[in-house]
């Protein structure tokens, strides 16, 4: 199947916080910021219905980048992690020295965790363009995933064990990387989403293939999503056999949607600087509520 990985969600709970750790250490850049009043259609934000805001941070434009989309609602100051998201690994010889000695290492890596405890792993490297190599996530059989990612989803299958399983859609791209859990799978109320692109008119495809393996593969069934001021893009939410969630977006509005916003950086900060919500729980002496 023709389709290209975009990026992997996180839900945050301190958007100052999250920027200094993706723009300060890591060394991304803000993309494109949004911001939405009421929940997705689609749940891009989760289970929640209320405000929102999507900002998507990277290394270059998501046209050739494997990027991170940072969503925050409004309210909610933490979650719960569970065990499903494993890691992102960066490959980049100037981030590694930079960082080393700073943090600890782990298998020759150096290992930092943003805010909200997900794992990052810098490599020393020098992959062009994108220096974002691979994303992994933790699953309870992996038979039952490498069979769900080739045969249902398209992907090639470029190495496998018995514990790891690595995937991709192209030679270019960030990498999805499956690990067998050796306990149980948990996905918190902080569990992640991946996404790829693929044409538009194969999502319809693409969903009936997935549901007539298992309708339980389907998530949200293909559904349009708007974007205020920014193009309608086509979304397919499909659940892998762990209950990971998968978004495939239609790639001609995608590439519309998702042009660099010179800026986003200043719109972000600003959007940070009107939300008062952390002074609020502070002077009623409360913390921020967890999402439970």
């Amino acid at each position: 199947m023709q389709a290209r990985a975009l990026h992997y969600v996180f839900k945050i709970g301190n958007r100052q916080a999250s920027y200094d750790f993706f723009i300060n250490t890591l060394k991304m850049k803000v993309l494109r910021h949004e911001e939405f009043e009421d929940g997705c259609k689609a749940t891009c934000n989760g289970p929640y219905d209320g405000k929102w805001s999507k900002t998507m941070v990277g290394y270059g434009p998501e046209s050739n980048h494997f990027v991170i989309e940072l969503t925050y609602n409004y309210g909610i100051g933490s979650y719960k992690l569970g065990n499903d998201y494993n890691g992102i690994l960066i490959e980049s010889d100037e981030l590694f020295e930079n960082l080393r000695g700073q943090h600890p290492l782990f298998n020759d890596a150096v290992l930092l965790q943003d805010p909200d405890g997900h794992s990052f792993y810098v490599l020393p490297g020098k992959r062009q363009p994108d220096p974002v190599s691979k994303a992994a996530v933790n699953v309870k059989n992996l038979n039952d995933s490498v069979l769900f990612w080739r045969d249902l989803c398209g992907m090639s299958v470029l190495e496998t064990s018995d514990k790891h399983a690595l995937l991709t859609f192209g030679d270019d791209q960030c990498k999805l990387e499956l690990r067998t859990l050796e306990n149980g799978l948990d996905r918190g109320t902080g569990f992640g989403r991946i996404a790829f692109a693929c044409p538009t008119k194969r999502l319809s495809e693409l969903e009936a293939k997935l549901k007539e393996a298992n309708p339980n593969y389907i998530q949200t069934p293909l559904v349009s999503l708007d974007t205020p001021g920014k193009a309608t893009v086509h979304v397919v939410i499909l659940r892998d056999p762990n209950d990971h969630e998968i978004c495939f977006v239609g790639e001609e509005a995608f590439v519309e949607l998702s042009q660099v916003d010179p800026k986003a950086d200043e719109l972000l900060r600003e959007q940070i600087q009107k939300d008062d919500s952390e002074d609020w729980y502070k002077q009623m002496k409360r913390s921020k509520p967890t999402a439970e």
